[in-house]
């Protein structure tokens, strides 16, 4: 059986987790990470030096990076479900989710690890003021895209884009900020809110 390392509150092991769910896909789930087994540990730095979840093992062969893992389960598992084997299409999805994976990341990092987390580190207003501008504003670009499809990120089906993208937006949501007016945004999290997956992963309180 699939073996997942990281734990439910992880938002990178979160898409994993959504991602088994639209599969239908079994596994187990190993607690690693902060007050569970160490990350740090030889044992886990040996499948990951990176020290940082989701890992998974698949009989034996393992896989970390979440985008790459919900990559590998799509091909391995899905059937063209929620990656396309079209190489065209794919690479639609394929380039939203690397948008999530950086132009979306970077854009929030900071915000929320001063407005969610409280880390002393995060503090500068300036900064704080910067980020929250850059994450309105690449909201406002998923706005455009949202509002072009009608639906998913990439057309009428949900594909592995809506899954990191969509734990993104419950982030953005979830976090005490003054948020850009966005109704395709709003309709899309509505839409993403109707799916089991969605709703024990997503949004389920956690951000």
């Amino acid at each position: 059986m699939l073996k997942i390392l990281g734990k439910p509150s992880s938002i990178n092991v979160r898409k994993v987790l959504w991602t088994c769910a639209e599969l239908d896909l079994p596994y187990t789930l190993e607690a690693w990470g902060t007050g569970a087994l160490s990350l740090q540990s030889p044992q886990f730095l040996a499948i990951n030096p990176n020290g940082l979840v989701p890992v998974i093992d698949d009989d034996g062969f393992v896989v970390w990076e979440s985008n790459s893992i919900c990559r590998y389960l799509a091909n391995q598992y899905g059937d063209g479900v929620l990656l396309p084997r079209s190489a065209r299409e794919r690479s639609l999805v394929e380039r939203w989710m690397d948008w999530q994976a950086t132009e979306l990341n970077n854009a929030w990092r900071y915000a929320f690890m001063a407005l969610v987390r409280h880390s002393p580190q995060h503090q500068d207003g300036t900064l704080i003021a910067g980020s929250v501008s850059s994450w309105n504003g690449a909201m406002t670009l998923l706005e455009q895209q949202l509002a072009a499809t009608g639906a998913f990120v990439c057309g009428a089906q949900l594909t592995l884009a809506d899954i990191v993208i969509g734990l993104s937006v419950n982030r953005w949501k979830a976090t005490p900020l003054a948020h850009a007016a966005l109704p395709a945004v709003e309709q899309y999290f509505a839409r993403l809110s109707t799916r089991a997956g969605f709703l024990e992963h997503g949004n389920n309180g956690m951000a």
